[in-house]
């Protein structure tokens, strides 16, 4: 089966790829746009705040001077000469060059609109705060599994300017992260899905507003046809929905176009799966599915290939990941959770638990962890952010303070009874003692085995 035929544009006029650009940031995604643009005769200029080895060979590969921290005088030179000035996704929006941008009349642009000015096939592209690349997963797996050709692109390891590339793929669905769209002129998606909104991103977006004004944009350029996806239970992301424009709305409680109702996840079309089909069937997990649901319909998946995708599909590592059971204690990886609206969700599918919270605060108001204070126990607080973890908790749950992930994993295993659940889920970024949130979680597991092995070394003596 093949999904609906190419998009059209736009009211208004479409992107058109200027003559000369200038690439602000030579990151991997910069990497893939200059190669794309250079296949194409376009003139490019680049800079990069630190440069690199690795980032000076990719340039001179493609033959571009790299030009290093160049001071904001030179700045105002690079734009003065370009027709469009794409950022790193990424950047910070008090940076410099986006100031000269502005004050120039210069336009920003990111790879987005590069991919919808070169390819027309169809596009679903998915936001939010949390669960983003949980969906964008799951809508390429229905999509495969209806007949139909999909690759996930955008913010994963395959840009989308090098996604359009391929000549196997019916659909492109986009994981469509704040740093591309806030820098985006026109990019359309077919099917467009908000999963939610909470405050992220604060020490790239200039505030709360901007940044939602970045997830909106994934509205504003709908294509004729197109269908905005829309979380019911969100009172932002309603608030953004535009009474021109089609809508289905999806809720994983109460009545919406998809939702679950008597343990059954429903569409407009009747019954999809039931939830003890899933693999795990958390809140969020049932909201996610229903999404994924919706959006890949609305590209040409089928019932069956939906189907068959939630009941297959497994949850990605450091999502809430059964680590282990010792001495009845089990012990959760959820250290993908970098904001307090990924924690509360987490949180939510616990009667009660020992959270391990904390690392590098984003620029983010940590108070909203109150919102699921009643299924805390005991907090153990780590990281840069750990007085700040502690100051939220402190009026009324116990709090521990470790010094590493070693020292919080006992101090955890310690303050949980037989039955507990142990949840590291910082609602904080890695990067104050980690490279990523993965390493985080790999960091968790480590300490996790470690008591295991004496245990398992005491039985069989």
């Amino acid at each position: 089966m093949r999904p609906p035929g190419g998009r059209r544009a736009a009211a208004g006029d479409p992107f058109e790829v200027p003559a000369a650009l200038l690439l602000a940031g030579f990151g991997a995604a910069n990497r893939a746009v200059a190669r794309a643009l250079a296949a194409r005769g376009r003139d490019l200029a680049v800079f990069d705040d630190r440069g690199g080895p690795d980032a000076m060979a990719a340039a001179a590969s493609l033959g571009l001077d790299l030009e290093v921290a160049p001071d904001r005088r030179r700045l105002e030179e690079m734009v003065r000469s370009v027709g469009a000035v794409i950022p790193t996704p990424g950047m910070p929006e008090h940076h410099p060059v986006l100031a000269a941008a502005r004050s120039r009349g210069v336009p920003t642009a990111s790879e987005l609109d590069l991919a919808g000015a070169w390819d027309s096939r169809p596009v679903a592209a998915v936001t939010g705060t949390s669960g983003k690349t949980t969906v964008t997963e799951m809508v390429v797996a229905a999509l495969q599994r209806s007949g139909v050709g999909a690759v996930a692109a955008g913010n994963n390891d395959l840009p989308l300017v090098s996604a359009v590339e391929r000549t196997d793929v019916d659909v492109f669905v986009v994981e469509a992260s704040s740093f591309r769209l806030s820098h985006s002129r026109r990019f359309e998606a077919d099917a467009a899905c908000w999963l939610n909104f909470a405050p992220d991103h604060l020490d790239v977006h200039a505030g709360v507003a901007s940044y939602e004004a970045a997830k909106a944009r994934l509205w504003q350029c709908l294509p004729p046809g197109g269908t905005a996806v829309a979380n019911r239970r969100d009172a932002t992301v309603m608030s953004r929905l535009r009474d021109d424009r089609a809508a289905s709305t999806f809720a994983g409680e109460g009545r919406a176009d998809w939702w679950c109702d008597a343990g059954v996840l429903t569409g407009p079309g009747g019954p999809i799966v039931g939830v003890g089909e899933l693999r795990r069937s958390m809140p969020h997990d049932i909201a996610n599915a229903l999404a994924a649901a919706a959006t890949a319909t609305l590209v040409g998946a089928t019932a069956d290939g939906v189907a068959e995708a939630l009941r297959a599909y497994e949850p990605g590592a450091h999502r809430v990941q059964r680590v282990a059971t010792i001495d009845g204690v089990t012990f959760y990886d959820d250290s993908k959770a970098t904001t307090p609206h990924a924690t509360v969700a987490a949180l939510r599918s616990f009667e009660a638990a020992v959270l391990i919270a904390g690392g590098r605060n984003k620029g983010l108001d940590l108070h909203p962890l109150r919102d699921a204070a009643d299924r805390v126990s005991c907090v153990v607080a780590f990281g840069e952010a750990a007085g700040e973890v502690a100051e939220v908790f402190a009026a009324d749950r116990p709090v521990l303070m470790a010094r590493d992930m070693t020292e919080a994993v006992a101090l955890a295993a310690a303050a949980a009874g037989p039955g507990a659940a142990v949840l590291l889920s910082p609602a904080c970024a890695s990067f104050d003692g980690y490279p990523g949130y993965a390493a985080r979680g790999e960091d968790f597991a480590r300490a996790v085995n470690a008591r295991a092995r004496p245990a398992r070394e005491g039985a069989s003596e």
